[in-house]
């Protein structure tokens, strides 16, 4: 496995996707959200007409989905879909990412590419809720992003306001609260921190400020 692997992991609206990109990009590293598998899975699944609650029928979407990537020139081509990105399609892939045969199919996706980010590459970063603990736990650089709830409700409350989507703090408050639930008691790679993963608290700290710890970190830890 390539050495240079970054870990992040963390709850939904910590700000943990916004930092991978922006980290890859500073670093010229691959990214890889892997939240967007277990999307794209919800997706396979609802437009086949199945129930994200049967762990078989999510299986299935989820191998449907692993061919296509497989068949793909790169995991972006099916994963960079605008229709994953709906607030439906997000909960439905918080339900079937509790499966553990769909975590099963889609962890060879994310470690085949964590040891093969592809050519003119320096490194791979991968994003999610079991990255650190389950995917790649020998990554050198593992990062935990969290953030206080009601902060991480009203980022959320503002990206679905940005795109027309109408909600309510409320509404959004008690979502985000039950996913949290979900994906911290599965039995199935629960989300949380690897042992020696470094905990940041983005309630008061803005994206650039994120960045340049984060860039600090990988410097030191991968000696780039």
């Amino acid at each position: 496995m390539s050495k240079n692997i970054i870990a992040i992991d963390g709850p939904a609206a910590s700000g943990k996707g916004t930092l991978a990109r922006s980290l890859a990009a500073r670093l010229g590293f691959a990214h890889m959200d892997t939240g967007a598998l277990y999307r794209a899975t919800a997706l396979e699944v609802h437009d086949a007409g199945l129930s994200a609650q049967d762990e078989n029928d999510a299986r299935d979407g989820a191998q449907i989905l692993a061919q296509k990537i497989a068949n793909a020139a790169s995991p972006s081509d099916v994963l960079d879909n605008p229709a994953l990105r709906t607030d439906q399609i997000g909960q439905q892939a918080s339900i079937v990412a509790a499966h553990p045969r769909v975590r099963e199919v889609l962890k060879n996706i994310q470690t085949d590419f964590a040891e093969n980010p592809g050519k003119g590459y320096n490194g791979a970063i991968l994003d999610g809720r079991d990255i650190g603990t389950i995917i790649v736990p020998d990554a050198p650089l593992k990062l935990f992003i969290t953030a206080n709830v009601e902060i991480r409700a009203k980022r959320r409350l503002k990206e679905l306001q940005s795109r027309g989507i109408a909600a309510t703090y409320g509404a959004v408050l008690k979502d985000m609260r039950e996913r949290d639930a979900r994906d911290a008691d599965r039995k199935a790679a629960p989300m949380k921190p690897a042992d020696d993963a470094i905990i940041i608290d983005s309630s008061d700290l803005n994206a650039g400020e994120m960045l340049e710890k984060a860039v600090s970190l990988a410097k030191e830890r991968l000696k780039l």
